[in-house]
């Protein structure tokens, strides 16, 4: 196991010690100094949600779901542009596409989709976000971005999270944000931008 990763002030607001959360992660480690030239554009579709439990939830389970699910788009989002190796696509920019794709679709589970969403934004690279809630106690957040003009997936990984709060919800996307930036993919735009230690 390598040694803890330092978040980057970025990344840590809200965040405090990962442990708090019991974020678990396989082979974290934290990239060096982010660097803003040959940044790659990126769009991060709305994440997904994958409830084991849905059947027994309620009007309030629901809506206070899909708040944190709205909180954990918007901090990927905001955690990949403030690290300087991304330049991060505004979605609204092809809102009436997503809208149609998403009327027949889970976008979360639609690469293609995706894949037209980078198009219109004219983009390098698409991000793909689901969360998968087995329980209250166990949940898992996932990201998988692919090359726009191939469909190549270039990264995909997964944060378990124990607790269902914002919190643990927060610090697993920055988990993810953490793992991305250290483990730019293989033959991605930014794979020189990211070196390892």
């Amino acid at each position: 196991m390598k040694q803890p990763f330092a978040w980057r002030a970025a990344f840590v607001r809200g965040a405090g010690v990962l442990c708090a959360a019991a974020v678990s992660v396989a082979g974290v480690g934290f990239a060096a100094e982010p660097v803003r030239a040959g940044a790659a554009s990126i769009a991060v579709m709305n994440c997904g949600l994958i409830d084991d439990n849905a059947a027994y939830n309620d009007a309030e389970t629901n809506r206070i779901q899909q708040a944190r699910i709205d909180m954990i788009s918007n901090a990927l989002r905001a955690q990949l542009d403030a690290s300087q190796r991304y330049r991060v696509a505004d979605n609204g920019r092809a809102a009436d596409l997503i809208g149609r794709l998403g009327a027949t679709q889970d976008l979360s589970t639609c690469d293609n989709c995706a894949r037209q969403v980078g198009r219109e934004l004219g983009v390098e690279l698409v991000g793909i976000c689901w969360v998968q809630k087995v329980s209250n106690l166990i949940l898992n957040l996932n990201l998988r971005v692919k090359e726009v003009a191939s469909g190549k997936t270039l990264f995909q990984r997964s944060v378990d999270i124990r607790g269902n709060t914002d919190l643990s919800w927060r610090r697993g996307a920055s988990a993810l944000v953490g793992l991305l930036i250290e483990q730019a993919p293989a033959g991605s735009p930014v794979d020189h931008a990211a070196p390892r230690r």
